[in-house]
């Protein structure tokens, strides 16, 4: 099955933390979970704030990258198309809200759950917890806005010259 970011067209892909032609990045991949989005990914030692403990920047990078391709695919899903159908619908964030509830601890994988708050013409709100283990150790909420077309357009005309 392909991840929500697999479907992401060329020009659009080089996120540092979805982007699958980023190979210094994340290249995390997102997928439906009956009505909530999941990710899976595992730091490595180099993402530690202290010893035995993950960086809270790179929780909050999972957040956000989580939701924005969440909301792509939740867009696609309300206009019930296809992800690699044209326009590629694409989403930045305009909100990032997130809440540290205890330390996460590096060594297992984390699992980013979302669920869907809001679709409002180009909005969408994206709820996430982010779990350690069966520990739910951060939530955040993402306001993410769908790239306005002349900005995807002008960014394929880039690429095709």
């Amino acid at each position: 099955m392909k991840a929500f970011q697999d479907y992401y067209p060329d020009h659009l892909a080089h996120c540092y933390g979805c982007g699958r032609l980023n190979d210094q990045g994340y290249q995390i991949k997102t997928f439906w979970d009956g009505e909530e989005t999941v990710t899976r990914f595992t730091p490595s030692p180099q993402h530690k704030a202290i010893p035995g403990y993950v960086y809270g920047g790179l929780l909050a990078s999972l957040v956000d990258c989580h939701s924005t391709g969440s909301a792509a695919a939740a867009a696609y899903r309300a206009e019930g198309r296809e992800m690699d159908t044209e326009p590629a619908l694409r989403y930045l964030t305009a909100s990032l809200h997130v809440d540290y509830l205890k330390p996460t601890p590096l060594g297992p994988e984390l699992v980013l759950r979302g669920r869907i708050a809001e679709i409002k013409g180009r909005k969408v709100v994206v709820d996430v917890v982010l779990l350690a283990g069966e520990e739910v150790t951060v939530r955040g909420q993402v306001v993410a806005v769908q790239v306005p077309d002349k900005y995807v357009l002008a960014l394929t005309a880039a690429n095709e010259s």
